[in-house]
């Protein structure tokens, strides 16, 4: 089994391409409209770790596509292009949420990414399942087809979200034309710097990769590699919390998008304002136990009432570090019985973007 089948059949993936918040989507599900095409479909999704039915067995297509479409990660329908179409265009809405969508002849001889192609790994599993079953992989998007970097695709690969998904075609489409694009890295990129395009200082990139970005006008791609250690009193509302980082984020410069998850204290776990906050932004929310925190490696800012309180000196910034597994980019910020701290996991992009 490949890299890219295990991690299918090991995981459960958030869809987080278009910024914060994004819902998190589950597995695979796979639907056959005939016995050959059944057939098909629970040999492929044994492999993948899915989940195949038939159509009308109990749910119609309109049913099950209706049911699927918007909590899972990837939907796969055996059977003829046009039905597969005609089933999923009521609920087609953005590259940035929409799930993996593929199509496979029941005889497995053509497997075709319909949809998410790039942000959703459809191009990349229909490469796998088309090896399974013996037949080729039918791309369609330009990019692939000419070999030409796709952004959205390295932005996926790279962990990325991307703050403008609309301008994605401005750079796939400048680039097919033969246009040189810019790009402003926070980090050194390793590898091959792909065709087409050209490193720069310059703020107004067309390419920009960083959790503090600036520039009006290119596409801005932000990692999540970022962890908030949260400290609270009793009761803090979701809203307060919410507030209380907006400012944080404003004075700092970070975005959002670059927080993968939060962290605190074990006795702050019942919280409901906490776990809200967390909730609202799709957040998993990580606790550790005094002893643990206290074996958090830097220098914090303790305090002899919280350490009263809590039995360790620090929360939020001990936390931060311990969930990224990293080190601190915005120590303790406090006010109004709250405190945050950001750290940052390492990060090494490199310039991967293809199975080629």
């Amino acid at each position: 089994m490949s890299k890219r089948l295990e991690k299918h059949a090991q995981q459960s993936v958030s869809r987080e391409t278009g910024g914060a918040g994004q819902p998190e989507r589950g597995g695979i599900e796979a639907i056959a409209f005939t016995d050959r095409g059944e057939m098909l479909a629970e040999k492929l999704m044994d492999a993948v770790g899915g989940r195949a039915c038939r159509s009308g067995q109990p749910d119609s297509l309109r049913a099950w596509t209706e049911k699927h479409f918007p909590s899972a990660k990837v939907l796969i329908f055996v059977g003829a292009a046009g039905i597969a179409v005609r089933a999923i265009v009521p609920w087609v809405n953005s590259k940035v949420s929409d799930p993996a969508v593929i199509v496979i002849d029941e005889r497995g001889r053509n497997v075709i990414p319909i949809l998410s192609g790039h942000l959703g790994g459809a191009n990349d599993l229909a490469a796998d399942l088309a090896r399974i079953c013996g037949g080729r992989c039918v791309l369609t998007t330009a990019t692939d087809i000419n070999g030409v970097f796709a952004v959205d695709e390295w932005a996926k690969r790279q962990n990325c979200a991307i703050l403008e998904p609309e301008r994605i075609k401005n750079i796939s489409g400048g680039l097919l034309g033969g246009e040189t694009k810019t790009v402003r890295s926070h980090w050194p990129i390793a590898g091959i710097l792909p065709d087409g395009l050209m490193m720069t200082g310059a703020e107004e990139a067309d390419i920009v990769l960083d959790i503090r970005p600036t520039g009006e006008k290119g596409i801005h791609l932000i990692p999540r590699i970022c962890r908030l250690g949260i400290g609270c009193r009793r009761g803090t509302r979701a809203e307060d919390l919410e507030a209380f980082l907006e400012q944080m984020l404003r004075d700092t410069g970070i975005h959002e998008a670059a927080i993968a998850g939060a962290a605190t204290i074990d006795i702050k776990g019942d919280e409901k304002g906490l776990l809200q906050f967390c909730e609202n932004h799709g957040w998993p929310l990580q606790l550790f136990d005094a002893p643990q925190l206290e074996q958090a490696p830097g220098s914090f800012h303790g305090s002899e009432f919280v350490a009263g309180v809590t039995g360790v000196d620090n929360v939020c910034e001990r936390s931060a570090v311990l969930a990224s597994e990293g080190e601190l980019i915005v120590g303790k910020t406090a006010g109004g019985g709250m405190t945050m701290a950001l750290a940052q996991s390492g990060f090494q992009p490199d310039w991967e973007w293809s199975n080629e």
